[in-house]
């Protein structure tokens, strides 16, 4: 089966449906010829691998995927494992579950199991996670801030991340969890970076034009610091609510687009082209 030229990446918001339409996971399944190609769920997030393990094999099997493996690590050294390096050279998408998203970096980071995903994404092996491996598809990741609170100074947690997208920074369960505080604080001490918050039950499909499109039932709220004229981010008083003037605040539904490059939506981004040929 040929790869998608307008998918790279599928980045969900965590608590995808499983149960009903399940929208999301066909068109997942849907990239993959269901009878020969492997799809690889890694655990490594989980603290309870097996129980991630058994739920998605069970629904990736009744949306008719015959060749489903777990990637099982459960500690750095499983990493080494050439029998768990051999999964990786030969998956055809690799899915990440939730859980802890520093698990995932702290036992991969820098191992040769790492280095051979890097390769799969070269050779355009499907990347998707979701909650945890969600936030760990970017070069930088957020891994703790108060939910439901005002955004403050320099609160906010962050780690790097897989580095399978670049210039992003993605925050999860967005809208349930109230989290725009902690993404406002990760570009205000990040501005060059994109935030993308992305609501459960949602996705964003990334090609390797490094555009994006909105999939399922919630909203994707994209925070662009570039233009920021002020703020007063600072080490001393960290505690302190955060202010700052000229952030813009893009917010995507289903079908929508966006250029992350260019850091537009779709149709200003074709407009900008068309106007410099």
């Amino acid at each position: 089966m040929e790869k998608n030229p307008d998918t790279s990446l599928i980045i969900i918001g965590g608590a995808e449906d499983k149960e009903h339409d399940k929208e999301i996971l066909k068109f997942i399944v849907s990239l993959v010829d269901v009878s020969k190609d492997q799809i690889v769920v890694a655990t490594v997030a989980s603290e309870e691998p097996k129980k991630a393990r058994e739920k998605y094999n069970k629904v990736f099997k009744e949306l008719g995927v015959a060749n489903i493996k777990t990637l099982n690590i459960d500690k750095r050294l499983d990493a080494f494992d050439q029998k768990n390096i051999e999964l990786i050279k030969t998956a055809d998408l690799i899915f990440f579950t939730g859980g802890d998203q520093l698990r995932i970096t702290s036992i991969l980071g820098g191992t040769p199991i790492y280095d051979e995903m890097k390769r799969a994404s070269k050779r355009e092996c499907y990347f998707v996670g979701t909650s945890a491996g969600a936030s760990v598809m970017s070069t930088t990741m957020i891994i703790g801030g108060k939910d439901e609170d005002s955004p403050r100074k320099c609160t906010i947690k962050m780690a790097p991340g897989l580095g399978l997208i670049d210039e992003v920074i993605i925050d999860q369960h967005f809208s349930q969890r109230g989290r725009i505080g902690r993404l406002l604080a990760a570009v205000a001490q990040n501005p060059q970076i994109l935030g993308i918050g992305i609501d459960e039950d949602t996705a964003i499909v990334v090609n390797k034009e490094n555009k994006l499109k909105v999939i399922g039932n919630g909203s994707v709220y994209i925070v662009d610091g570039s233009e920021i004229t002020y703020s007063n981010v600072s080490e001393q008083f960290s505690d302190e609510i955060l202010s700052m003037y000229n952030v813009k605040v893009h917010v995507l539904t289903k079908n929508k687009m966006f250029d992350l490059t260019a850091k537009v939506h779709f149709e200003e981004a074709k407009e900008k082209n068309e106007n410099n040929k």
